[in-house]
Parts: structure tokens; sequence; C-alpha cells
């Protein structure tokens, strides 16, 4: 197996204005399950096509292992790309496709045969070695792009939205399946999505990428409790985090925040922490979750923490609902637990939990605290 090291990567195309990918660093440790994760545009398929030598790279270096590959073919990378529309071969049976690259590489009969009878037994679909692409599933699909990969034994996966072309229920299963095939094979796998699910979900590390550069990189908890930015704040979390625009305002031995028609006073830490913020403008964020029914309040409910919204939407999930709230012009959404009985139009308490809330720089829109 290998680490995979990204040192300043640009990438500019031919005619661009800009920059697609500008000065990129980033680590994947040997053995880590990393995404690559953004919206669409973002360069993170650019990226791991430079990774795979698909994309030449405009200036800076990549390593894989020990190795510099910046100016070694493909085939010579010791890498395996598993694309979203599968790829394979329509005349060829399944198990044609799964050992087709190993026959140009002219491994022996022998091996070959052990080889794709392995991995089809890992992924399950030894009774359908015989089968044509156009008699097997989406999810058979698939699993035999996923065998074609894995009969390589590659230092490196690499894996442009596999499971963007499935149905909702497949994709789940295939997210778990996926989980357990980077833990059987312990190899490393650099995974592209733009699902913030599929990132929070099947990652080690996440790095999460907007117009062409690196907002964030960290695991999934760190990077949905302390967002970098507010971009990541709000493109990690569904729904998305809420956000108010206010200022911090002291009163006594207090420091009460104020704005979008929102108040509430700051924990003692939170205050101390900002006491010397001096700027005109903050913005703050508070996850859907992190604000309370008064009636099903995680915390404590007081004058420091308790505001009035009216329920302007009702969403049905199930289990919980979004409500969407509106105090004045602004609306914003909570998540509630599905035995709380809201009325569309209602007036009610909400609970804020402040330790949750995060502060941000108005202007670089940076996390503070």
């Amino acid at each position: 197996m290998a680490k995979v090291e990204l040192s300043k990567i640009m990438k500019k195309y031919d005619g661009a204005d800009d920059y697609t990918i500008f000065e990129t660093d980033l680590v994947i440790k040997d053995k880590e399950f990393m995404i690559l994760v953004g919206p669409s545009g973002c360069g993170k398929s650019t990226t791991l096509r430079m990774i795979a030598g698909l994309e030449e790279i405009t200036s800076g270096e990549i390593k894989i292992g020990s190795r510099v590959v910046n100016d070694v073919p493909p085939k010579e990378r010791d890498i395996a790309m598993v694309f979203q529309n599968y790829a394979l071969y329509p005349h060829m049976n399944v198990y044609d496709n799964m050992s087709f690259g190993l026959k140009l590489r002219k491994y022996s009969k022998t091996e070959i045969e052990k080889r794709v009878i392995d991995a089809a037994k890992i992924l399950g679909i030894e009774d359908l070695l015989g089968r044509k692409p156009k008699e097997l599933s989406g999810g058979q699909r698939q699993r035999v792009a996923l065998g074609r990969a894995i009969v390589r034994h590659p230092h490196v996966f690499l894996m442009d939205e596999p499971l963007s072309n499935l149905d909702a229920k497949l994709r789940v299963h295939m997210r778990a399946e996926i989980i357990k095939l980077h833990q059987r094979l312990e190899t490393t796998m650099i995974y592209v999505t733009h699902d913030q699910v599929e990132a929070m979900t099947m990652g080690d590390r996440i790095a999460i990428f907007n117009l062409g550069v690196i907002q964030q990189v960290g695991n999934p908890q760190e990077i949905y409790k302390y967002p970098a930015n507010i971009f990541v704040a709000g493109f990690i979390g569904s729904p998305a985090m809420n956000f108010f625009k206010g200022k911090l305002i002291k009163e006594d031995k207090k420091i009460k925040f104020s704005g979008e028609s929102i108040e509430f006073i700051l924990t003692s830490e939170q205050g101390e922490k900002l006491s010397s913020y001096d700027k005109p403008e903050i913005t703050i964020g508070i996850r859907p979750e992190n604000m309370f029914l008064e009636d099903f309040s995680k915390v404590p409910s007081t004058s420091d923490n308790t505001i009035k919204a009216v329920v302007d939407v009702i969403e049905p999930m199930g289990n919980e609902y979004f409500l969407c709230m509106k105090i004045e012009d602004k609306s914003f959404t909570i998540r509630v637990d599905g035995d709380a009985k809201p009325e569309l139009n209602e007036l009610i308490n909400l609970i804020i939990s402040r330790d949750t809330v995060r502060f941000f720089d108005s202007e670089t829109e940076n996390l503070i605290i």
C-alpha cells in the first residue's frame, strides 16, 4: 500500500483565465480512506484525475509512496480507478471484464483465475461471472467495476462518484459494502463525491473543496463540530447550519449577541474568548438540532438562551420533523423529535444550546470559536 502526497498542485486549462486547482497540499496516509467532497465544479474530480495521471498538472508535485509520479504514465502508477459510469466492456462477460487488465499485463492464466475468483468471493458475485453487463443490475455492475480494480492489487484505489447512478436504497447498501471492502483490503482509497452524507459516513478523513481550494481537512466529527469557515459549515450537515449576522454587546459582566431578530447571552467561556473582538459585525452558526422546542429541550430554559419564533413550514420526516421557523423576516430550520406536535403559525419558545453555537468573522468568514 502507499501514502499519496500532493504538494502545491496547480491546474490551469489552456485558454482559461483562472486556475481550476490552486496550490493544493494534501497528504493521504497509507491505508487511509480519504474523501474529496464539494459542490460541482469545485476541483475534486480534477484532483483525482491528476493523481491517476489522466490530467497533467500545471505545477507542483504528486508522490505515490516514495516515487514522484508527475511524468509517470497512468498504467505505471500502480493505481486502480472506479468510474461513475462503471466503464464495463458490453461484449465481455463479468470474468473477462475483471481479467482484461491482467491479461494485458501478461499474468499467467492460473494467477488471473485466482485473482478473479478471490475478488468475486469478496464481492459476492461468483455466480455472475458468465453474465454480460446488460444482464446485471446497477448494483451488480458496480460490484464488477470494483472487482476489476481489486484484481489489480493496486497501491491506491481511486473512486470517482461510483454510486451516483444507483437508487437511494442501493446507494446506502453499497456505501456499507465499500466501507467493509476497505477494512478487508486495508488499502489506500481516495473517493470523490458531491454527497456530503457519503462523505460523513464513509471517510476516515474528509477534504472539502470549493473553487479549486481545499477549505478544510479533518475527520467527520471534527469538521461537523468545528467547521473552518462559513462555507464548510453550510455545506456539511443536512439541513444546513443556520447563520445569523449581528454584533456583540457588553452588558455588565456579560456579552450578548444581538442581530437578525435573535438575541441571547453568551456563555462565560464564549464571552471570555470573544472579549477582545472589536469588529462591528459577527456571524453565528447554529445547527438545526441545537435549537429545541421548550417542552422537548435537552438544555435548561433560562432568559439567557430563549427566543420566540413562529412555525412557518412543517416537514414530517418519520421519526422527526424539520421545522422552518420565522422571526420577523428571518427564516431558519430546526430539527425536532417526532413526538413533538407543532402547529402551523404557532408562536413557540426555542431554547438555544449555547455551547454549540459557532462564531465566524463576518469579513473573512473564518471560524473564531
